[in-house]
């Protein structure tokens, strides 16, 4: 697929800034419908509990005929910040 490479080092380079601090990845929120996950992460952004991308992950579990796809947020809570 054309771009996808480019996307896939945005991400990478994303994911390397935030382990550059210690913390971990706290999920959020998890749903079946994509939809669903878009709406939750655009109200994540509207009450500013997301002050940088880089620190907000998207993961989508690819399914199949016996697990259906999902989508998981998670947030990264730097060390010391909880």
């Amino acid at each position: 697929m054309p771009g996808q490479r480019k996307r896939k080092r945005s991400r990478e380079r994303a994911y390397r800034r935030a382990a550059d601090v210690p913390g971990h990845w706290e999920p959020l929120f998890s749903t079946q419908e994509h939809a669903e996950m878009k709406e939750y992460v655009r109200r994540l952004h509207a009450e500013s509990k997301v002050t940088d991308p880089a620190h907000l992950r998207i993961d989508m579990f690819c399914g199949r005929l016996v697990h259906p796809t999902s989508y998981r947020v998670s947030i990264f809570v730097p060390e010391g910040s909880e």
